[in-house]
């Protein structure tokens, strides 16, 4: 191979190189969800973790209970889940405190309720 070929597939090596590092490098932190795992049962919630910091979170929730129960937080919520069943939420957490509650008739009141604080 010659000394100019050779130049110019390292060049073009290079290029590729530089546009993947700066793509991977360069994507903000905040871009990625924070990840808590929710189990739901009955009358209660157990979270991975009550704090994340702020913006992105999935919420991966599972019904470990016998009644149905849902997730709700910051107006969005999941769907009924019945008993084994599970919902993903992802949604976008303030600075401070974020209420959370099943919205299930009498559930909040009997104490499936929280709340998740964004950093």
């Amino acid at each position: 191979m010659s000394v100019r070929r050779l130049s110019a597939v390292l060049a073009v090596v290079a290029v590729v190189i530089g546009i993947t590092a700066s793509s991977v490098l360069g994507a903000p932190a905040s871009a990625k969800a924070t990840v808590v795992k929710v189990t739901a049962f009955d009358l209660g919630f157990k979270l991975s973790t009550k704090s994340a910091k702020a913006g992105k979170v999935t919420f991966k929730v599972t019904n470990t209970g016998s009644l149905q129960h849902d997730f709700s937080i910051d107006g969005k919520k999941t769907s009924l889940l019945s008993h084994g069943k599970s919902a993903t939420l992802t949604v976008t957490i303030k600075k401070g405190s974020n209420a959370y509650k099943c919205t299930v008739a009498g559930h909040a009141a009997a104490g499936m309720k929280g709340t998740f604080t964004g950093k």
